[in-house]
């Protein structure tokens, strides 16, 4: 392949879909106290396990394993095709951007999906495929932009106190959603996360999401769709079963918040994502 896909730790794709489709990686960092480690490193039971003792930092990779990574790239690709978690919510993005200055012998393109986790993952999937096939990054990147159009994600948490306490909401907010046990559903909007709508219980927060799926499924085009859990596997299990017997249309895989967008959702949220076929 001429052109070279990397992404980050935060899309969560399996190693063995990384290793199969030459998808790279950068990995993002979690701390508990003076102990780093890579999000790759943990497990997420290893990580909600321990994030009950210690509230967890995170931060970006390191620059230096940008420009490490991309001339390591160099030798054998003309272009690479960086893809990463929203620059909203995290300066990823922006290092990749910096560090494509610093190499020499290739060119990056820096792509901001806007969003993160498993559709971060669509993104880096279809660049993977586009490339095998022999396109060129800005074919690819054409190709995402156009993804974006009908890429859709809702997510709720159990706490909001993960999304105050990382910076991601305010005390007010998080006090008030408390008192009145709202699950707020959230989403992404200019690159940041926001409420989409108030409400009061968590299976209906589960049910208004499913509700804006069938909405977009009445254009009779097909789905790819994907549930994200933190540390529910059980619940999200069922969840799917639900789903497919609903919305047969729609291809439904189970993916997880991983430590890095665990640390600010907190464990027992639960996501769906879905994007055109």
């Amino acid at each position: 392949m001429k052109t070279a896909i990397v992404t980050d730790s935060t899309s969560y794709l399996p190693e063995k879909t990384r290793e199969l489709m030459g998808i790279h990686m950068v990995s993002l960092e979690v701390t508990f106290g003076n102990e780093s480690f890579k999000e790759a490193e943990m497990t997420e039971t290893e990580f909600y396990q321990k994030a009950k003792e210690e509230f967890p930092k995170t931060s970006q990779p390191p620059l230096g394993e940008f420009v490490a990574l991309y001339n390591k790239l160099a030798t054998h690709h003309e272009e690479i095709v960086s893809i990463h978690l929203s620059s909203g919510i995290s300066g990823t993005y922006a290092g990749s951007q910096q560090a494509a200055e610093m190499v020499d012998g290739v060119k990056v393109y820096s792509f901001d999906s806007e969003l993160t986790c498993a559709l971060q993952g669509f993104y880096t999937i279809k660049a993977a495929k586009l490339a095998e096939e022999g396109a060129k990054a800005e074919t690819i990147l054409a190709e995402l932009h156009e993804m974006k159009k009908s890429l859709r994600a809702y997510f709720m948490v159990e706490d909001l106190k993960h999304l105050q306490r990382g910076g991601r909401l305010s005390s007010a907010q998080a006090l008030v959603g408390g008192m009145l046990q709202i699950k707020p559903i959230l989403h992404f909007q200019e690159k940041v996360i926001v409420p989409f709508e108030k409400i009061r219980t968590r299976k209906k927060a589960m049910n208004r999401i499913v509700d804006l799926l069938k909405a977009d499924l009445k254009d009779g085009q097909k789905r790819q769709a994907t549930i994200i859990h933190a540390n529910r596997p059980e619940e999200a299990v069922n969840w799917q079963k639900e789903l497919e017997a609903t919305c047969p249309e729609v291809d439904f895989e189970i993916s997880y918040f991983g430590p890095v967008i665990g640390t600010h959702l907190g464990e027992g949220a639960m996501g769906l994502g879905w994007v055109k076929k």
